[in-house]
Parts: structure tokens; C-alpha cells; sequence
């Protein structure tokens, strides 16, 4: 159906780039969260502000993730190209999925 053949190999092009995008800043995220004892040391964390941080951290990033799989698609559909946008939020999601299922293959082949 939509990963067949695309009609406009842009679409299928920005799908994978955009799932290439939320998997970069997944990362960033993690990797940010891993080392904040680093950037803050040993300071232990209000009680207060943790929770705020991770709910603003959490918000952020179902922005940043609505933007990047949902953004472009939209201006398409609002645009008229209904099958095109529907083919990118295919891509985009299919292209992640593949990312997500390599990272637990490769998690499983280091247990």
C-alpha cells in the first residue's frame, strides 16, 4: 500500500529523515539524563524540582515528537495531498520502528 512504491520519493525520503530526526534527539535525551550527575554533581535533587523537570522534559518532548512525525503530514493534508501525508506518517513510523526493533536487537545481542 503506502511502502510499496511512493508516488513522490521526497515523501518517502522526509518520513525516514524525520524518524532519523526523533531517534537523534531520543538519544540527546538520554544521554543528557545519563550524565547529569556529571553537569550537577552530587547535589541531591529537591523534591520539588525533579518532578518539574521530568514533567517539562516530558512535554518538550511530546512536542518535539508531535512536530516530527506529525508536522509535515499535516501541512500536506491542509494542502490537499492526503495521500501523500498519510504516506509520510508511514514512513516516518515504519522508518522508527525499524530503529526501535535494531535497538532492542542490539540490546539483546549484548545480554
Amino acid at each position: 500500500m503506502f511502502f510499496s512504491k511512493p508516488d513522490n520519493d521526497e515523501v518517502a525520503k522526509r518520513g525516514m529523515l524525520h524518524a532519523l530526526g526523533a531517534f537523534l534527539y531520543i538519544l540527546a535525551v538520554v544521554t543528557l539524563v545519563s550524565n547529569l550527575q556529571r553537569f550537577f554533581g552530587d547535589r541531591p535533587d529537591p523534591k520539588f524540582l525533579a518532578p518539574l523537570a521530568m514533567l517539562s522534559l516530558l512535554v518538550l518532548s511530546a512536542a518535539v515528537m508531535g512536530m516530527l512525525v506529525f508536522g509535515k503530514p499535516v501541512m500536506l493534508y491542509i494542502d490537499g495531498k492526503k495521500k501523500e501525508a498519510v504516506a509520510m506518517v508511514c514512513w516516518t513510523v515504519g522508518t522508527f520502528a525499524v530503529i526501535t526493533v535494531a535497538v532492542f536487537a542490539f540490546m539483546a545481542g549484548r545480554a
